[in-house]
């Protein structure tokens, strides 16, 4: 097993950082690896924020529903789908693109594209011994996130990512069994054998929460999943997204 491999099997997310912040060599280094993702038709629709500043983090903790390890970090990015330089593209060579920028098609390829440049990035940081979390949380107030990052029309921040030296050692935690994740050739539509995966996993992740917490806890993953869509979240998104100018065609 090669270092790569080891890395990305070896993943756990980070949620508590020494306080050390990256040098300006390792951040340029994370960036340039997200650079290097793979992305579609070289389109590139997508743009990085890195937050240094104290107050500004402290600001996007409290937006994000006040995690503390959005303001204690090494270094703060914020991958955004980003079509404003394509609509400049556009005036530049005098074209009409705006049917293509309103695309549903153009919305998931600036999601797609920030997505594996996110994860290039967190790989990267991962191979530098340092830690790293995702922050969803952004998308709970994105349009005061989006006013206190100035980002333009045909800019939205889609997620956060944490970066900085791990102060914590977490154990990981186990992900769906490959056979219920990969399918050869066509969707396994075996009802039975589609339940008993998920059955089965349902009793390794009790077991692992009971063994994490000494029996504090020992809940299961389809009873996690069941809780937390019964509550919609973040249903001003549609709206929000077309008033950025995305996903109107």
């Amino acid at each position: 097993m090669n270092t790569t491999i080891k890395t990305l099997l070896n993943h756990k997310s980070i949620r508590k950082f020494e306080d050390r912040s990256l040098t300006n060599d390792q951040i340029k280094q994370i960036v340039q690896c997200a650079q290097a993702a793979s992305t579609s038709s070289f389109i590139q629709a997508y743009s990085i924020i890195g937050v240094k500043n104290k107050q500004t983090k402290e600001k996007l903790a409290s937006l994000a529903g006040n995690q503390a390890y959005v303001a204690n970090n090494g270094h703060f990015l914020i991958f955004c789908a980003d079509l404003y330089r394509h609509q400049l593209i556009g005036e530049q060579h005098e074209v009409d693109i705006a049917t293509s920028l309103d695309s549903t098609e153009k919305f998931m390829v600036s999601l797609i594209d920030a997505s594996l440049a996110a994860q290039n990035a967190v790989i990267a940081a991962e191979s530098m011994g340092l830690g790293a979390v995702y922050i969803g949380g952004l998308r709970n107030q994105l349009q005061e996130v989006s006013a206190l990052l100035k980002t333009p029309k045909r800019v939205i921040p889609l997620f956060g990512v944490a970066i900085g030296y791990p102060a914590q050692n977490p154990d990981k935690k186990p992900r769906l069994p490959i056979e219920h994740v990969y399918h050869e050739e066509e969707y396994e539509q075996d009802l039975d054998t589609y339940k008993q995966q998920l059955t089965d996993y349902d009793e390794q992740i009790s077991s692992y929460y009971s063994e994490r917490t000494k029996g504090a806890r020992n809940d299961t993953w389809t009873e996690q999943m069941a809780t937390m869509l019964t509550k919609p979240t973040r249903m001003y998104m549609k709206e929000f997204v077309h008033q950025k100018g995305f996903n109107n065609k």
